[in-house]
């Protein structure tokens, strides 16, 4: 499984402890799960001391949010250069490629991927940026399914329902993928990743006319 890895920075540098701080946390993710992470656990492998990282994370919450945040811009990056990259008006082919690109992120990203979708680890609602990259990819999803439901391409007339079974899918697909499940339908690495595209391709005829 590909790990999510942020280049450069494995300790403290005079000015970059909260970066520090975060790449720390990703790493003791990917060792040992949210569970093993902490505050000061952070600090020790940033090689500050026990009482340096507090005046940028108050507790775990906080510092796991922050990953999350860092996360779902890098998210927010994908879905919109993968929309802005379609050759064509067709908005059902945006909606498939928010699809697509929400599947590809979350397999070479699985521990951000871990983060942003589990909200008991972060405290979503006093996060400005994290609604605010959050609502700017469903504004996406919901622009693109409002446009063809205007232009009468969509099977059913209730576009909040397609969007729910889509997010359902892609969601589902990624942890999946991730969980390892795949190898029990005879797919695994980058076959597996071809397959869950093309589920979710098969999902996208579907919903159209």
């Amino acid at each position: 499984m590909p790990k999510a890895k942020r280049p450069g920075r494995t300790s403290y540098h005079h000015g970059n402890l909260r970066d520090a701080l975060i790449d720390a946390a990703v790493q003791l993710i990917e060792e040992g799960g949210p569970d093993n992470v902490s505050v000061r656990e952070a600090a020790k492998r940033a090689g500050v001391s026990a009482d340096a990282p507090f005046r940028h994370f108050s507790n775990k919450t906080a510092l796991m949010t922050a990953v999350a945040e860092e996360a779902m811009s890098r998210f927010r990056s994908e879905i919109t250069n993968a929309v802005e990259n379609v050759a064509t008006g067709d908005p059902i082919e945006r909606f498939a490629a928010v699809g697509i690109a929400y599947l590809r992120w979350a397999i070479r990203n699985p521990t951000h991927f871990q983060i942003i979708s589990t909200r008991s680890l972060i405290d979503w609602d006093s996060s400005e940026a994290l609604r605010r990259d959050n609502d700017a990819v469903r504004s996406l999803v919901e622009g693109s399914m409002a446009e063809a439901q205007r232009r009468n391409m969509l099977r059913s007339d209730d576009i909040a329902e397609t969007q729910i079974a889509a997010r359902a899918l892609v969601y589902g697909l990624a942890r999946m993928y991730i969980d390892g499940h795949f190898a029990q339908w005879a797919a695994a690495g980058r076959t597996a990743e071809r397959t869950a595209q093309n589920v979710l391709k098969h999902f996208v005829t579907l919903i159209g006319k």
